[in-house]
């Protein structure tokens, strides 16, 4: 038997799950009984948080920490933290405010005024003003440059001029030359960007991240080395970033390059290599950072600066802590924001998401606040925040960080996600097991639910919280979800990832000019069940070959190369571009070759590109069927599924395949074609069985059937190594059926009163008990009885199916259970179950909390009724 489909059904896969486990000070007791309930709900690891601890660093957080470790000790459970005494990591426990200037955060921001010449004699108030909390520059850091104007558009000219030198005491003294000039004051700003992360690090200084790593890394090394890389598995950074953005957080993804009121991340590093870069009158370029001026200067000046900020953010802060933890045996793992396209900005952003996570362990990303809505992957929907760009959520953040780790040796094909987090009550394990089987389709195999809260209930602090302090009703079929996700996590973890197609991450042809997003090439793949990967510029430029007229990138390899629409790339990108078609590989570009170079010029490239023989170009919506008639597709469908989802990873020793119907109404049901021969069976990794499949020889291929519920995942499984084994049969309602029209009784338990139930109502007809009438303010367990007179047994295979139910599902014949279901199918093998004449039949439906509790991040949900809505049937064949 292949050795991952032996550890899983043998139980013995590897832990994936670390939620967060937040302090705020609790009691001794209370820590340990938290830890105890995470780790019976089948979760080998925590990741400790101040949420905020009153202190953090102090005595008593280390009593605190100590009890953690403790505990972890005994359960053989693994311990991670998040390194700062809140989020986002960058606050450094305070130690910034009292830090020397030069390690503190600051900004480059500009003030203009404008003049029109020839007018002699002109003098100019260029000093920057101070004003309280708004300026803050010394005269000495101050540049002026004066540039001419178009005289109809008012955009900037090539004609630039350094006046600094011809300020005095504030004022410039000027003749201005004929025409219109605009007049720009660059300073450092000590106090730009988000107001509230004024005491936090400035990433581009590497000293300043030290500040961060003495106070918080060393703590801990000091005080737990001895667990360090054994039960101290290493630190979590959560969201840290540039945060230049004068207002709050969600107003700040559209912050970038080429605004004109933008704080631009700064540090005396960037004088230096803005010079090599552009010459050494590189400040008569610096107003292009802000407005518009010829597409080539403009192009050229936003490109360097991005490039560079985001390779020292690259360099000083991530690379840095990474190199700290893996000097001492851990792991340095978390996430930038990536929300809403800002991964390739500034703002709340890092500037670029492969550089941000680069010295990272594994690759990372975050799911909250109803950022992933089920069913909406186009059209934008409400989330906390504002309104959600469902494109980049549904079809560019996961597969963009799963790519990543693909790319990296260092992260051994791991990508981490932050899930569950603020979506309040109205979240039951139904949605978590959906936004799960979302991310471990699209190649995410660890997982950060968020999270553990010891606080007493009800703790307003983004729910839901999984336990609760035993108020969460779903809490005892928690572990049901965990197992499934260790279990799938295991079999998609360590093999080879098999994608039709690289696709080029966009983060340099924003900064150049026009340009279309990565994730929509990429949201035309998925719908099409064409995979791929997403592949930034430098790993193009270093690591890229070809191979029998197939790209590789390390242990990738893809059938082509799939370019966004650029305006403008870098001409390193566009020479190896030029080099690997000449080496056979095919090229498309959606929507038009580029015009130019981020540096400007260079249209010799662009012209060799247009004649390479292997370069095509494709409109958007036409690129996926370009790539199925020239064959570069790993499976086959027999019709049009926009929301199938797969995935493929191949084992030295068997092939696993992952598919998923994403969409939260539609069945599927479809034919598929795998590049397989030899034997196939279907894996349930909730039910962790077997499940004999029936598929037909197609040469070197295999057709089988696929037919899945809303929400419904299934692994297929090819492999030479299938030893003989007992299969189970599939639950899939065919043959006989007897539709469960019975009086029923039902009866009440919130989750401390589980199990006794308090007699409430008998119900002929099955409907919502969530509405007014009946009991729409109660959170817990509803259970079903009812009779079922039945002779018909004969050896036959019996499937009880619940139909719709919200929506965690057990089942009891005859005082046995039947099994647990926490998402759709609603089915249960009740073969062994059901006897001949009367038999009892139990049902007990658990709802969410967000009946009986109104939270904020609920707001935004489309709530679902509550019970047991049937129609129940029982099959026979």
């Amino acid at each position: 038997m292949p050795n991952k489909l032996n550890d899983v059904l043998s139980g013995r896969e590897a832990n994936y799950i670390l939620p967060f486990f937040w302090q705020h000070g609790e009691d001794e007791e209370v820590l340990r009984e938290e830890m105890a309930r995470i780790h019976e709900s089948g979760i080998g690891a925590v990741c400790v948080e101040a949420r905020p601890h009153p202190d953090f660093l102090g005595p008593n957080w280390w009593r605190d920490m100590d009890i953690i470790i403790e505990e972890a000790k005994t359960r053989g459970m693994r311990v991670w933290v998040l390194d700062d005494d809140h989020f986002p990591t960058g606050h450094a426990a305070g130690r910034l405010k009292d830090a020397p200037e030069e390690l503190r955060r600051v900004f480059l921001s500009k003030l203009h005024i404008d003049a029109l010449g020839p007018k002699a004699g002109s003098s100019f108030a260029v000093a920057v003003p101070n004003l309280p909390g708004f300026y803050e520059a010394a005269s000495s850091n101050l540049t002026v440059i004066a540039v001419q104007r178009n005289s109809v558009t008012g955009e900037l000219l090539d004609e630039a001029i350094d006046l600094t030198s011809r300020v005095v005491n504030g004022r410039l003294y000027w003749d201005v030359p004929e025409g219109y000039w605009r007049i720009f004051t660059v300073f450092e700003n000590a106090i730009g960007g988000d107001p509230s992360k004024r005491d936090y690090l400035n990433p581009l200084i590497k000293d300043s991240t030290k500040v961060l790593i003495d106070t918080v890394y060393e703590a801990f090394y000091s005080r737990y080395q001895e667990y360090f890389g054994n039960t101290f598995a290493g630190f979590f950074s959560d969201e840290p970033g540039f945060y230049s953005g004068k207002n709050a957080i969600i107003t700040n993804y559209e912050i970038t390059v080429g605004q004109d009121k933008a704080d631009l991340p700064w540090c005396p590093e960037m004088e230096r290599l803005l010079e090599q870069e552009l010459g050494s009158d590189y400040k008569t370029l610096l107003p292009l950072l802000w407005q518009n001026g010829s597409k080539e200067a403009t192009s050229k000046t936003r490109y360097c600066y991005m490039n560079l900020v985001s390779m020292l953010y690259a360099e000083h802060f991530t690379d840095q802590i990474g190199d700290w933890c893996r000097e001492r045996k851990i792991e340095y793992i978390g996430h930038v924001i990536e929300d809403n396209n800002t991964h390739a900005r500034l703002g709340v952003g890092s500037g670029h998401f492969f550089r941000a996570l680069g010295g990272q362990d594994m690759s990372g990303l975050d799911v909250v606040l109803w950022q992933l809505n089920p069913g909406f992957d186009e059209i934008p929907s409400a989330w906390v925040a504002g309104e959600a760009d469902n494109e980049f959520f549904n079809y560019g953040l996961a597969k963009m960080a799963a790519s990543l780790s693909h790319l990296d040796p260092k992260k051994q094909g791991r990508t981490m996600a932050e899930v569950f987090g603020a979506y309040g009550w109205a979240e039951g394990l139904k949605l978590m097991k959906w936004m799960t089987d979302h991310m471990l389709v699209r190649g995410v195999n660890y997982f950060v639910p968020h999270a553990f809260s010891p606080k007493e209930f009800p703790d307003p602090d983004c729910p839901p919280h999984m336990y609760a302090r035993g108020k969460n009703p779903q809490y005892r079929y928690y572990k049901h979800l965990n197992h499934y996700t260790n279990r799938m996590s295991h079999l998609l973890t360590g093999g080879m990832h098999i994608a039709s197609a690289a696709v080029l991450y966009h983060a340099e042809a924003e900064w150049s000019g026009q340009y279309m997003y990565f994730h929509k090439p990429v949201k035309e793949l998925m719908r099409a069940q064409i995979d791929c990967d997403v592949v930034p510029c430098d790993s193009i430029i270093a690591d890229a070959a070809v191979q029998n007229e197939k790209l590789t990138l390390l242990s990738e390899t893809y059938d082509c190369l799939i370019v966004p629409y650029s305006e403008a790339l870098p001409s390193e990108v566009l020479l190896r571009f030029i080099e690997l078609t000449e080496k056979g590989l095919p090229v498309f570009f959606v929507g038009g070759l580029p015009a130019r170079t981020s540096e400007g010029g260079k249209g010799e490239l662009v012209e060799q590109l247009k004649r390479c023989k292997h370069v095509k170009v494709v409109a958007l919506e036409d690129l996926a069927q370009k790539l199925k008639s020239s064959g570069f597709t790993d499976i086959l469908t027999n019709g049009s599924y926009p929301f199938l989802r797969y995935y493929h990873v191949r084992h030295q020793d068997m092939d696993v395949f992952m598919f998923f119907n994403e969409h939260p109404i539609q069945d599927i049901c479809t034919e598929v074609i795998l590049p397989v021969k030899g034997s196939l069976v279907f894996y349930d990794a909730y039910s962790n069985k077997v499940i004999h499949t029936c598929s037909v020889q197609e040469g070197d291929s295999t057709r089988i059937s696929l037919e899945l519920s809303p929400f419904e995942a299934i692994v297929v499984l090819s492999s030479d190594c299938f030893e003989p084994f007992e299969t189970a049969p599939d639950l899939k309602r065919d043959g006989e059926e007897i539709l469960i029209e019975s009086l029923w009784s039902i009866s009440t338990a919130n989750s401390e009163q589980y199990p006794d139930f308090t007699p409430w109502a008998e119900h002929q007809k099955l409907t919502d008990l969530s509405v007014p009438s009946l009991l729409p303010d109660f959170s817990g367990t509803f259970r079903y009885e009812t009779f079922l007179n039945y002779d018909g047994l004969n050896g036959k295979q019996l499937i009880l199916d619940l139909g719709k139910v919200f929506e965690t599902a057990e089942v009891f014949i005859n005082g046995t259970s039947a099994g647990v279901r926490i998402s759709a199918p609603y089915r249960f093998d009740v073969s062994k179950l059901i006897q001949s004449g009367e038999n009892t039949i139990s049902v007990e439906v658990t709802n969410t909390l967000s009946k009986e509790i109104t939270d904020f991040c609920s707001r935004v949900a489309q709530h679902e009724p509550s019970g047991l809505l049937g129609p129940v049937r029982l099959s026979a064949r």
